[in-house]
């Protein structure tokens, strides 16, 4: 009739968690208790089968005190059934706040979920309003002059100064227009060449009339340039701070050393641009 009762983690407080093991203790003793009344019963219940006259002569006190052992024992019993009651109760009071913890972390794992697919939401959409804006911007360049990556090779990249012509939304590239001297420079005929290249090919110039919004560029700094007197573009240095925007930059280019110096030169602010990421020269 012994048992042991384990208990193992469960999710409410420390309180209720120490009244559960305080009860399981309980009603271990109680069946413990109920245990050693059933081997006192058996004992007497062998004697009398044993030994019929030794009733005979001491009937009122074998039957008192088999009394009071069922009496002891209908008590244990009815204090195991309490003890066992308040057990449920509180595994039931556990189990309640148990649940309750699980739906609150389903309900935070579904906020969670719902807050991760708006923010997925927002960000499709602000990519998609950012791609607009650009596709809008590029459209807006028509009749500007630019800055064109219009050759390319293992070696060098080279810049030009072209006209936009065009842009397509569609296929995200832009008709150029590069206007060239003849070979005879005493010639007033110009060449022109067209191109179709792609946005990452084209970086605009600054305004020229709002030097506020064209980049400043520090001393030191690396930039892509016009070549004074061309509609190339190359890479030079910034050698010297300006004071105010609207000034020119004055330049160093790479490769255009004269007497074993580079000569500096001067550029309008806007004719100089960011050197763009990995600029072969």
């Amino acid at each position: 009739m012994s048992s042991s009762v384990g208990v193992g983690s469960a999710g409410g407080g420390g309180t209720d968690i120490a009244s559960l093991l305080e009860k399981a203790k309980e009603l271990d003793q109680l069946k413990k208790d109920q245990d050693d009344i059933v081997v006192e019963i058996n004992k007497i219940h062998k004697k009398v089968l044993a030994s019929p006259e030794m009733v005979d002569k001491s009937v009122d006190a074998i039957l008192l005190k088999l009394r009071g052992l069922y009496a002891r024992a209908k008590e244990l019993s009815e204090n195991e059934i309490s003890a066992s009651n308040a057990l449920i109760g509180l595994l039931d009071g556990l189990l309640q706040s148990g649940a309750s913890t699980a739906q609150k972390k389903k309900i935070e794992v579904g906020e969670q979920k719902k807050k991760r697919i708006k923010s997925d939401t927002d960000s499709a959409r602000f990519s998609a309003a950012s791609m607009r804006n650009q596709l809008d911007q590029a459209a807006s360049l028509k009749g500007e002059q630019v800055a064109a990556r219009v050759k390319s090779d293992d070696e060098k990249d080279e810049w030009f100064v072209v006209k936009v012509i065009h842009f397509d939304k569609e296929t995200k590239e832009y008709e150029v227009l590069d206007e060239e001297p003849g070979d005879d420079e005493e010639s007033t005929q110009k060449y022109e060449r067209k191109y179709k290249l792609p946005m990452s090919y084209i970086i605009p110039f600054p305004k020229k009339g709002d030097p506020s919004s064209a980049p400043d560029f520090g001393q030191g700094r690396q930039v892509l340039a016009v070549y004074p007197g061309t509609t190339a573009l190359y890479r030079a240095t910034v050698a010297s701070h300006r004071k105010r925007k609207s000034d020119d930059y004055i330049l160093e280019f790479d490769d255009d050393e004269e007497d074993g110096s580079l000569p500096q030169r001067a550029v309008p602010f806007y004719r100089v641009v960011a050197l763009p990421e990995g600029h072969r020269q």
